[in-house]
């Protein structure tokens, strides 16, 4: 029986702690957040009565073995750190930090600790995605060639932090270690400059280009294509990921999956044959409860490796190489070549960038997301286009 502890209880939290709280081997022994409302609202819903306004003081009085960490990004490296100096397991919400240097940090710290990091990236764990690697797994589309993911509109930059992190963790899961990424973004139509390297909202660090389209390349020759272009509205129907492989083809949504037995699609009626495949729960996984099923099925990862001594699938290594990705992106836009991974310089390139076109760092722009798009759009000299879904 696993001890948890959740530090943080808005959305994310919330989703975690069910997760957790389903599952027959955890137990959550302390919830931590600084608003007494949100405390009171999941600890009533989950009967949890250590209830805690000091991180330190709960990790104390509570001795947890895991400790979730669902808050914003900006503050996921301090916390974790901070969690990591009592020798806890820690799961992060994605994206695991903002730079590469956080990433390296957390990953030394953890194994000087002699503890494990996961970091939520909840998609790789479902059965959608476990549907799909089993297919790929039993041949049934031939070899894999090709891996093409949308993003669901929102500001290119931006939507690369946010949900282009899970798009990025499943193709990595999929094609193996990234080696080298080409990309372009524009921003008002044009290649982006170093004036248009701005502050993310929702604290997710330095970002730039509206529109984003990144060439990765994986391991054993697979390619892949990453679209992260803003539209007027943001439409989650675009997010997922296309499988082509020598033989068919397969399709990953967050709920589900479908497979084409034809590599070349083609919708004249003889060729429209996607059949949905059956998706596949965890043991212990009950329909009727209030947990989300891929955040159960992370949990009950990291179940299995802590019992069995090994690395989560979403592991923090796997989290950095993913970051490893995004600022690759970031920077074969920035500088108009390609780039290798891992990279030498873990710095931030955007930043970087502006400093050799001697720019200060941006500045604070709001961080809620649809007075960060006003802002943004008035710079660009346009009427907001709302980015809600």
């Amino acid at each position: 029986m696993y001890r948890i502890a959740i530090l943080g209880c808005r959305g994310r939290g919330t989703s975690a702690a069910r997760a957790y709280h389903m599952h027959p081997s955890c137990q959550i022994v302390g919830i931590c957040d600084l608003l007494p409302e949100r405390l009171q609202t999941l600890g009533d819903e989950l009967q949890v009565s250590a209830r805690f306004a000091d991180l330190d003081q709960m990790v104390k009085d509570t001795q947890p073995d895991i400790v979730a960490i669902p808050t914003a990004t900006e503050f996921h490296y301090d916390l974790c750190m901070r969690i990591l100096e009592y020798g806890i397991h820690i799961e992060v919400e994605k994206p695991m930090c903002a730079t590469l240097d956080q990433a390296d940090n957390l990953v030394r710290r953890a194994r000087e600790q002699g503890v494990r990091i996961a970091v939520h990236h909840q998609g790789r764990c479902g059965a959608s995605m476990r549907a799909v690697s089993v297919a790929i797994k039993e041949g049934r589309i031939g070899e894999l060639r090709h891996l093409i993911a949308s993003g669901k509109g929102y500001y290119g930059g931006y939507g690369l932090m946010n949900i282009g992190t899970h798009l990025v963790n499943n193709m990595l899961h999929l094609a193996g270690n990234c080696r080298s990424i080409s990309a372009i973004a524009r921003t008002d139509g044009r290649p982006v400059e170093p004036e248009d390297v701005i502050q993310s909202p929702s604290g997710m660090g330095t970002i730039c280009g509206e529109s984003i389209t990144a060439t990765l390349h994986f391991d054993k020759n697979v390619t892949g294509t990453l679209l992260h272009h803003r539209f007027p509205q943001v439409d989650s129907t675009a997010y997922g990921i296309e499988v082509i492989g020598s033989e068919g083809r397969l399709f990953w949504k967050s709920n589900a999956a479908w497979h084409l037995p034809n590599p070349h699609y083609v919708p004249d009626g003889i060729n429209d044959q996607w059949t949905t495949i059956p998706l596949s729960y965890p043991d212990d996984f009950n329909t009727n409860g209030t947990a989300n099923e891929a955040d159960f099925a992370f949990v009950d990862e990291f179940v299995s490796a802590l019992d069995h001594k090994r690395e989560h699938l979403c592991s923090g290594v796997a989290g950095r190489h993913a970051m490893e990705v995004l600022m690759g992106v970031f920077e074969s836009a920035a500088y108009g070549k390609r780039i290798g991974l891992p990279q030498e310089d873990r710095s931030h390139p955007l930043l970087r960038w502006r400093k050799e076109n001697e720019l200060d760092d941006p500045e604070p722009l709001p961080r809620d997301l649809f007075q960060w798009i006003a802002v943004e759009d008035q710079r660009l000299g346009r009427t907001t286009a709302d980015q809600r879904e």
